[in-house]
């Protein structure tokens, strides 16, 4: 079977570059009958209006920070819809298997919360509602990456809300102190990192978190070379690209030079090492401008915001995590949710009430705008925080997620634990997440390519 984009006489409308990958829908629909799942199909929205009985009653399941407050501020401004919220555990914490189960079970609610990089595993157990054709007016106005993030077989699945590009967060006061120049390149940050370590010994420049598979996955996203692309009627996957290794091989030699920790982040012990200076940066998503200001809000006037170093001078940055949100195929009432869904991705009071907890970064570049506007800065010294996360957004480069994904972080997290033993390295254990990765989804009965065996060919 030859891949080409589907028609279906959906609406012409702006698209961002760059351009699309020439999936099929029936690419992606191939992993639903290997998992057992329906297929999912297309069908006209159901229309709504209020009644005698009251307005159109919408239900949306999330996990969402702050999505109570944003459902509280529709209801009150909308007399024709109201929106229930049920919040469900994050997604790896069990919100994308309740959801997934619903689906299956054909009792899910009208709007599932997906990320870009579950969609297209939510997508293969069937049951989302084709959006293409309701989403074309608003295509233009997302960031590139948000656009393709739903659109993962060339047709358009969900709604996007934010977007999360990967900067270094790094102390500014430190690196004035003791005159270390802000790395450009991968070899500038190795030579800060041997900087820092010089300046204060039980210092290091930041952290390698060997228990997150989302973070290598976003790091190794700027090397170039997606895990998984769509070939003829199979799915290349190739965790050991050269991209990859080339992002493996680095990290592992500032990990056995003692130049980076290795232990997670979030915790107690690397909040205060943050605060304290024992850790002078943080290669992080967008979503962490809040979290550092929450965390550490004593920091303020130490922290400035860079985009992430680049390979041999190319400008790119990868992605970690992003929010978007889908409508269930069986779903009665799919214009009400699309009304409230147009409205939390679009509207600019979504990012007002936003700010007022967090500090957005939608996908929707006029509500981006807006969050500039309203950002409370302060905290962050040097260039305008918004202005280094617009550049990054601007530089995510073509990236595929598999419908195997959501596990597959789970496999890195995995095969990285041995490396601070020594009883492997992460080159090493990327090999070794590639075959666990081809194995699975072989077991499903999709048909792969392994690229790492044509490598070793």
């Amino acid at each position: 079977m030859v891949l080409s984009r589907t028609h279906s006489g959906a609406k012409a409308g702006p698209e961002p570059s760059p351009p699309r990958p020439a999936w099929s829908r029936r690419t992606v629909l191939r992993a639903s009958a290997a998992l057992g799942a329906a297929a999912v199909t297309t069908g006209a929205l159901t229309g709504c209006s209020s009644s005698a009985s009251g307005p159109t009653k919408v239900t949306v399941w999330s996990w969402l920070t702050g999505m109570d407050k944003y459902v509280a501020a529709f209801n009150a401004a909308h007399r024709d819809i109201r929106v229930e919220l049920s919040v469900i555990a994050s997604g790896l914490s069990g919100g994308y298997a309740q959801q997934t189960n619903a689906l299956r079970a054909h009792n899910a609610p009208d709007i599932l919360h997906v990320e870009y990089q579950g969609l297209p595993q939510i997508l293969t157990s069937g049951g989302l509602r084709d959006l293409t054709d309701d989403l074309a007016d608003l295509a233009g106005g997302y960031s590139a990456a948000a656009w393709r993030g739903v659109r993962p077989d060339g047709r358009t699945w969900a709604v996007p809300m934010d977007l999360a590009p990967m900067v270094f967060y790094y102390r500014k006061d430190l690196f004035d102190r003791h005159g270390i120049d802000v790395p450009r390149t991968w070899e500038d940050f190795r030579r800060a990192a041997q900087a820092v370590r010089a300046a204060q010994p039980g210092a290091r420049i930041t952290t390698f978190p060997l228990n997150d598979g989302s973070f290598f996955a976003g790091m190794s996203w700027q090397g170039g070379d997606p895990w998984w692309r769509v070939e003829g009627a199979s799915w290349r996957v190739d965790v050991a690209g050269a991209g990859t290794r080339r992002t493996a091989a680095y990290w592992q030699d500032l990990i056995s030079a003692g130049l980076v920790r290795t232990d997670p982040t979030g915790s107690q012990e690397w909040i205060s090492a943050m605060h304290t200076g024992r850790l002078w940066g943080l290669l992080g998503a967008s979503w962490s401008v809040g979290s550092l200001n929450k965390s550490i809000p004593d920091d303020k006037g130490r922290w400035a915001v860079a985009t992430l170093p680049t390979w041999d001078g190319t400008p790119a940055n990868g992605m970690q995590g992003g929010t978007a949100f889908a409508v269930a195929e069986q779903s009665k009432v799919a214009e009400a949710a699309l009304t409230f869904l147009r409205w939390l991705s679009t509207d600019p009071q979504v990012v007002r009430i936003g700010a007022t907890f967090t500090s957005p970064f939608p996908g929707y570049e006029p509500s981006r705008r807006v969050a500039r506007q309203v950002y409370k800065g302060g905290y962050f010294l040097g260039e305008p925080v918004y202005d280094v996360l617009d550049r990054a957004a601007a530089r995510v480069p073509q990236w595929t997620w598999g419908p195997n994904a959501l596990g597959l972080f789970s496999t890195v997290a995995n095969a990285f634990g041995a490396v601070t033993a020594g009883g492997t390295t992460l080159p090493r254990a990327i090999r070794t997440v590639q075959a666990q990765a081809v194995s699975t989804m072989r077991a499903r009965g999709l048909s792969v390519i392994d690229a790492d065996d044509r490598s070793r060919a």
